[in-house]
């Protein structure tokens, strides 16, 4: 049994060291598909991001450096597996884990999505799980934070984006082995689907759900958009931006209300410069596509 253990081990730093390679940022997982490395901190300390320089911060501690890796799973000798963090430079992966467990259909359910809002699914990396699951590996914009979240946008459809992971292909765990679907492995991260993406971001309720502006009301819907702003905290700044700026050039108001979503943002704290790029990816996201 040890011996197995030292291989899987083996087999899964050279293939966390593959991904790193390619420019996706690795962590070592256990077998539970948890990160291997237990926090350094207590729970009553402060809230640490790996600045204390110490490994154990889950994904904080993602690295595509070789030397940091390899120093990683030498931390963790009993990880059998690899977790690749999303939303991270220069892939910014969002990961579309379709579960089929419970008797859900999330397949089914994606292509309902993509009936219902007009995208397809472009060729990608697809990851096959032990239940036989499926993860759908895309890529989204730099300037826009994908959130995680879990059956949000149908039963049985999580997404994995900023401070999530993914178990990387090659990883074993406790239910078996994670690898990559027949056909895929050669492929590079898609771009994801503009329609997908704003269903991803914070605010836009799932398909059959009717949308709403912020304001509740169609004749303050510009006002609502910008107190939608106005009203972010540290960390969904961006994605509140993005959100407000994508309904406004939908409703046939971006135009105009471009510079006063800037304004709005810049009081909340981007920089303007940050703040006239969120806008300026949502008028393209927002385009009609042929």
């Amino acid at each position: 049994m040890a011996l197995i253990d030292r291989q899987a081990a083996t087999l899964a730093l050279a293939h966390a060291l593959s991904a790193a390679e390619r420019g996706l940022a690795v962590i070592p997982l256990s077998r539970t598909k948890l990160p291997a490395l237990r926090s350094p901190h207590r729970p009553e300390d402060p809230p640490c991001h790996g600045t204390c320089g110490r490994f154990g911060h889950g994904v904080y501690d993602a690295s595509t450096d070789p030397a940091r890796v390899r120093a990683l799973f030498a931390a963790a000798p009993w990880a059998t597996g690899y977790g690749i963090a999303c939303g991270l430079p220069p892939h910014h992966l969002i990961g579309v884990d379709l579960d089929t467990k419970s008797g859900t259909d999330a397949p089914g359910a994606l292509r309902e999505l993509g009936l219902r809002h007009l995208f397809v699914i472009p060729p990608t990396v697809v990851v096959v799980t032990p239940s036989g699951g499926r993860h759908l590996w895309l890529t989204g914009p730099p300037d826009v934070v994908i959130p995680n979240s879990a059956g949000r946008l149908a039963p049985g459809i999580d997404i994995r984006g900023a401070g999530g992971y993914l178990v990387g292909p090659g990883s074993r765990t406790a239910h078996g082995e994670y690898g990559t679907a027949p056909g895929t492995g050669h492929l590079v991260p898609a771009p994801c689907p503009r329609a997908l993406l704003r269903l991803l971001v914070p605010g836009v309720r799932r398909a059959g759900a009717r949308d709403v502006s912020p304001a509740g009301a169609d004749g303050a819907h510009g006002r609502g958009l910008i107190q939608f702003v106005l009203a972010a905290h540290e960390g969904q700044r961006n994605t509140r931006l993005f959100w407000a700026a994508c309904r406004a050039y939908e409703n046939g108001i971006g135009e105009a209300l471009a510079d006063p979503l800037v304004a709005a943002a810049v009081r909340t704290g981007l920089t303007e410069r940050e703040a006239r790029s969120t806008v300026a990816s949502a008028a393209r996201m927002s385009r009609p596509t042929a």
